[in-house]
């Protein structure tokens, strides 16, 4: 099954209900921000080049930011999320399923949570269990990339019993979530997730200070 698609309308609802000026958990960014990175990375990819290589991460934010800045008023928020919501462009490599899957799933999930999960109060989704499978899927691909700057071995665990051990060391931490909420946290967003830690104290303390994400 295809699940791109669905989450970038997902994705897209949940920008619109949110308005162009509400908080995420992208440090820094509103949803107007939010919204214009979305389109940007499909659009011109070139001026988000930055969000990997940081050498250019000041063109990336300042393309960011010009675009957000003109898109804050109801309608300009309104066609921003609209483009988006249409698509790449007919050329683009995300055309291509396996390329839409690989560089859009675990996207359009995190930031859908990021505006969720910003407000004081929310609750998880209940997720669809081929979609969470496809979700864990892409999760142990690169795993062990998110937690490349934790100092300890790192195993995944699922509620159901699946496990996946994403970095090797003499000391290692267990985090048990489902899917989404070991996305959350393999994406920096710790203090969002929902799911539990095993492992010696000072282990886990590590953790949880820990530089996690890209």
């Amino acid at each position: 099954m295809h699940f791109v698609q669905p989450s970038r309308e997902v994705l897209a609802e949940t920008l619109l209900a949110a308005g162009p000026d509400s908080p995420t958990l992208c440090a820094g960014w509103r949803t107007a921000d939010l919204a214009a990175h979305l389109y940007l990375r499909e659009h011109r990819p070139l001026a988000q080049l930055g969000m990997a290589f940081k050498p250019l991460s000041k063109v990336s934010e300042e393309a960011t930011r010009k675009l957000a800045d003109t898109s804050r008023g109801a309608a300009g928020y309104a066609k921003l999320v609209q483009s988006f919501r249409s698509g790449p462009p007919r050329l683009s490599p995300l055309r291509l399923k396996p390329v839409d899957e690989a560089a859009n799933l675990i996207e359009y999930f995190v930031h859908t949570e990021d505006i969720r999960r910003a407000p004081h109060r929310w609750a998880p989704r209940a997720l669809d269990e081929a979609y969470s499978n496809a979700l864990w899927d892409e999760l142990i691909k690169r795993a062990a990339i998110l937690y490349r700057g934790v100092d300890l071995g790192i195993i995944l665990v699922r509620p159901d019993g699946p496990r996946h051990v994403a970095k090797r060391a003499a000391v290692s931490v267990a985090i048990t979530g489902e899917p989404g909420e070991l996305l959350m946290h393999a994406h920096g967003r710790t203090k969002h997730a929902l799911v539990t830690f095993e492992g010696q104290e000072d282990a886990v303390a590590l953790l949880e200070s820990a530089d996690i994400g890209l």
